[in-house]
């Protein structure tokens, strides 16, 4: 599902007192039902809608009493600076995922390994404090990136009119953006004024031109 369909979804409050009463235990319409105060019809349509997104699931049990529960893990992650409003969505990677390959990653990612009770204590613990700090490291990172960005815009050459687009330009080039065409929907501006700001940048020895390609000076 799209990261602003899902947004939207999520807008609803008795939808997300729901996913908060499912994410403690399995539940039945009934049980939603008065533990949110609304009608079981509501709370039917409530849920369909969460289950056609894929977050919830059901099953029936031998009373034919149908049982709604949480589906999967999902991050929904909302972004709003003076340079930029967004959503990304993201889902766990696969159990077989090694983040040790991460190139970049310089965090200690090993567990103890066993199987017994204490050591799944140990690791839920460790694992508990890394989400923490990593929650941490990721608003102060956020934080340095719109302080660079507003030093960048500051920087640019007066004259001007905007350098708050050459640093929506240079943080799109650092993201893989490459093209004129996808920078001018990438950062909303027309292509015409990309050109512009681009041979402006490479100007200053900050970009360099490959075909139709663009991309940051080392």
């Amino acid at each position: 599902m799209d990261s602003a369909e899902l947004l939207d979804l999520l807008g609803n409050a008795n939808r997300r007192r729901i996913l908060r009463l499912l994410a403690h235990k399995p539940c039945y319409v009934t049980e939603i039902s008065e533990y949110i105060g609304v009608s079981p019809k509501a709370v039917i349509d409530h849920l369909g809608k969460l289950e056609s997104a894929g977050l919830i699931e059901s099953r029936t049990d031998d009373q034919r009493r149908k049982y709604f529960s949480i589906a999967r893990n999902l991050r929904l992650e909302v972004r709003v600076s003076p340079y930029e409003f967004g959503t990304k969505s993201a889902y766990p990677a696969r159990r077989g995922f090694d983040i040790g390959s991460c190139r970049h990653l310089t965090i200690d990612v090993g567990g103890n390994g066993g199987g017994d009770l204490q050591d799944l204590v140990n690791d839920l613990q460790r694992l508990e404090q890394l989400e923490n700090e990593l929650s941490l490291a990721q608003r102060w990172v956020q934080g340095q990136v719109t302080e660079v960005r507003e030093r960048i815009s500051e920087a640019v050459e007066d004259g001007r009119d905007d350098g708050r687009l050459y640093a929506e330009i240079v943080s799109a080039l650092a993201s893989g953006v490459t093209t004129t065409r996808r920078l001018s929907v990438e950062v909303e501006a027309p292509p015409e004024m990309i050109e512009d700001a681009l041979a402006y940048l490479a100007g200053e020895g900050i970009v360099e031109r490959d075909g139709d390609d663009w991309q940051l000076r080392d």
